[in-house]
Formats: C-alpha cells, structure tokens, sequence
C-alpha cells in the first residue's frame, strides 16, 4: 500500500471542491472553499489514524501490555495514553446473543482463523452473518438482495494475513462501533438477546469498513427498509 503524498491529497481537495473554481467569474480559486473541503479531508484521515492506533492499543492491551509500555511506543506518558484509551471495550459473551448469532460467530472466527488474521472486522462479522439462513440473511431477501451474492462478494474481501497465534483475536474499532448499535437496536425492541439481523443493521449503520462498502454496493439501504418488515423478522 502506498500512502498518498502531500500533492495527492491537494489534487482530491481540487477534486472535491465545486464551488472552488468558477469560469468567467473570478481569475483566483476560492481559497476559503478549498480550505474547507481540506479540513474535512483532514479531519476523516486523522480519524482514520486514531482508529487504527486504537485498534493496536486494543491488541497490545489484550496479550499483556502495560500502559506504561503502550505510552512508551507512543512516545507519551502513561497517564496520556490512559487518558486517551482509558474506558473498556465491553465483552459480549455468547449469551448476550440468540442461537443464530452463536453460530454465525463460529464462522466468523473461523474465517479469521483460516485467513490468520489477528482482528475481526467488519467483513469477517458480514461473511459470517451471510454463511447459513438467519435473520440477517431473511433482512437482506426483504430488501431485494441475494445473501449468497453478499457473502461471495465479502469473501473476496477477506484478505490473507501473518498471525500465528489466533486463539485471542481483537475486534476493529469499526466491528466493536457495529455490536454497540446491535445492542442497543435489540434492548430498543425488548429482547434481551442480540440477533443477527441486528448485527447486520449495525454494520450499515456504522457507514463505514468493509461490510459497510460490500452492502451499499449491493443496494443495502436501510432508508427504505420498513419497522413492520425488520420487526417480522
């Protein structure tokens, strides 16, 4: 992977700005406009940059790393990066979740296992969802889209990794962001059990990842999606 250099993202700040340039108007650019458009810019990267600093905080954290150790890779004090990083990741053990949910889960581990990757993201959790019949996969014909279709698209998504040891495996930011929003989606409901179709409207939700790309690539939206078809489920 190449990172883009400075002139790159000038080049998609131009890109993106249309009130920049303006014909027959005006012999400069909108420099304000196009300062505008390269603070969003700046500010998506930079998100993305603390969101794969906490995914590795995440692992270092899960195989014994200190906070001191942790502060001392990132060149800040111990209090810094406590600060920072300091509030838990919740634990969803399997019985926050319904039967399907548990057994998509199994794919979803094993996918991350057969590919040696270290983390679960987004699209480990969307194959996973789409590997047997469930809610998920009953939400997904509702809106006019083929499951297996989803599922042979994400699986081409699902890179080969180095790790050689898989039996504690952290999820992304993106993955944890996406079971947050399953949850709070089935207590709004009244279950007191995460299903899958829950999952799958977090991914969406999320709008951001892997899974959440392959499903709007598919027609995945959830605009359109009634409460009365989603609650049938």
């Amino acid at each position: 992977m190449t990172l883009p250099d400075l002139d790159d993202l000038i080049a998609e700040v131009d890109k993106r700005c249309d009130t920049a340039h303006r014909p027959g108007r005006q012999e400069q650019p909108d420099w304000l406009a196009l300062l505008t458009v390269a603070a969003r810019l700046a500010d998506q990267l930079q998100v993305l940059a603390d969101d794969l600093v906490e995914d590795y905080v995440e692992h270092c954290r899960m195989h014994g790393s200190s906070w001191t150790d942790i502060g001392a890779a990132l060149g800040v004090t111990r209090q810094a990066v406590q600060q920072r990083f300091h509030a838990p990741h919740k634990r969803y053990s399997p019985e926050a979740m319904t039967d399907d949910l548990r057994e998509a889960m199994a794919h979803v581990k094993r996918a991350a296992v057969q590919h040696r990757n270290n983390y679960i993201g987004t699209e480990h959790l969307l194959w996973g969802l789409t590997a047997e019949g469930n809610s998920a996969t009953r939400l997904l014909q509702a809106a006019g889209i083929s499951p297996e279709t989803v599922h042979q698209s994400v699986g081409t998504r699902l890179s080969m990794g180095a790790s050689q040891a898989a039996e504690r495996i952290a999820w992304t930011p993106y993955s944890r962001k996406a079971i947050d929003i399953a949850e709070a989606r089935s207590q709004q409901h009244g279950s007191e059990h995460i299903d899958c179709d829950d999952l799958l409207i977090g991914l969406a939700q999320v709008g951001r990842g892997v899974a959440a790309a392959v499903l709007s690539d598919a027609g995945f939206d959830l605009s359109t999606l009634d409460d009365a078809s989603t609650d049938s489920l």
